[in-house]
């Protein structure tokens, strides 16, 4: 359920969470009047401290002691009070916020960016010393633990497709690489009205057609090429089929590109581990034996693609505690974005901390590494 907040409430929440961040202990409404120009009482905070907590924004870990923001109040946090959603709000909130806020995200991005470029020089280095540079910053700049997958500069390419009818109404996508694998799917076909439905031999006819129409354009290609085609430009004639073929093929694109043991590079994992927040033997051992021993589910979570429609923009991804899929890190925050060959994704740049993280900065820095990589790959694959 959405949670739709007063300018006070959001000014509030966003101080809450800066305070927090910055001293790990749980925030009382004298430590904000003290802290920060909100230009309300104590009274009037501790008020809006306790509207926040019956939303699920903040939570009192015991019954005298201040709050602590909840997984959803980092999540609004991000969506709606960091820097870079400044420019969404309105002029009164943007004045207000901005006058506490230290730095711009854009301004920090910048720094980093004159980080890289003087402490690594791609001209020089292999890719693979370049990656464990960038890893071994990122861990310095973000103080979490950083992840760099190797890009996936060599895939499986299309030998062959073909679409066959195995029931009415079910269809079968077959593709075939240069190595001769197959790999096959099972999907339904696109609905449509029943009065204008085909008979089964019309439909063998246009899947033959549509599989003759691929095969000629995209044999030779890259399977993880074919995830980011521009389906719109199918015929017309071909467009009922376009969604659930971008579809099956980016699931194919998935189930073919298993990463090696060694696809992620790991940096800072000592200094992140003395955060208060991972003080428990176990919680760390969980962590360590994910990093370690299960980095193929972890190399799927941080290498999440886009959808074709999105895969030329920048994207960061921000999961926060219970959001993570992976146990081990359900209490952490997983902050990641793609750095690519042109429009395509081949890699991923990561940082992983605890859900108490400056969350503007990791974000800047994530941003910039995977510009900085972007960049640094065209110069290795030109």
């Amino acid at each position: 359920m959405e949670v739709q907040l007063t300018n006070r409430q959001q000014h509030i929440l966003w101080a809450t969470v800066r305070h927090y961040i910055a001293t790990a202990e749980p925030v009382g409404s004298k430590a904000l009047v003290e802290e920060y120009d909100l230009g309300v009482s104590s009274a009037t905070i501790r008020n809006v401290m306790g509207v926040l907590e019956k939303s699920g924004l903040l939570y009192q870990p015991h019954t005298s002691a201040g709050r602590v923001p909840s997984d959803s109040g980092y999540r609004i946090y991000v969506d709606q009070l960091i820097t870079p959603s400044l420019r969404s709000r309105s002029v009164s909130q943007t004045d207000v916020l901005a006058s506490l806020l230290p730095r711009s995200s854009t301004d920090l991005g910048r720094e980093i960016e004159v980080a890289l470029q003087k402490r690594l020089q791609w001209e020089d280095w292999s890719l693979e010393t370049l990656l464990q540079g960038a890893a071994q910053i990122l861990a310095t700049l973000s103080g979490c633990i950083s992840l760099i997958t190797m890009p996936q500069t060599t895939t499986a390419l299309l030998r062959h497709l073909q679409l066959v009818q195995v029931e009415a109404g079910r269809i079968m996508l077959i593709v075939v690489t240069d190595s001769y694998e197959t790999h096959s799917r099972l999907m339904d076909l696109p609905s449509i009205p029943e009065e204008t439905q085909p008979d089964p031999e019309v439909i063998d006819r246009e899947l033959q057609i549509v599989s003759n129409f691929l095969n000629s354009h995209l044999r030779g290609r890259s399977l993880l090429e074919l995830a980011y085609l521009d389906w719109s430009q199918l015929d017309q004639e071909f467009q009922r089929y376009g969604e659930f073929l971008k579809n099956s093929v980016a699931e194919l694109t998935r189930r073919t590109a298993a990463p090696a043991a060694t696809q992620i590079m790991v940096r800072g994992v000592a200094e992140v581990l003395r955060q208060p927040e991972f003080s428990q033997l176990q919680q760390v051992q969980t962590i360590i034996q994910l990093l370690e021993e299960e980095q193929d589910q972890l190399w799927r979570l941080i290498f999440e693609e886009p959808d074709a429609e999105d895969a030329g923009k920048p994207r960061v991804t921000v999961r926060i505690g219970a959001e993570n899929p992976l146990e081990p890190i359900r209490t952490c925050t997983l902050i990641s974005s793609t750095y690519r060959r042109g429009s395509i994704p081949v890699g991923s740049v990561g940082v992983l901390g605890p859900t108490r993280l400056d969350y503007e900065s990791a974000i800047a820095v994530v941003t910039a590494a995977a510009d900085y990589l972007s960049e640094a790959f065209g110069y290795f694959n030109p």
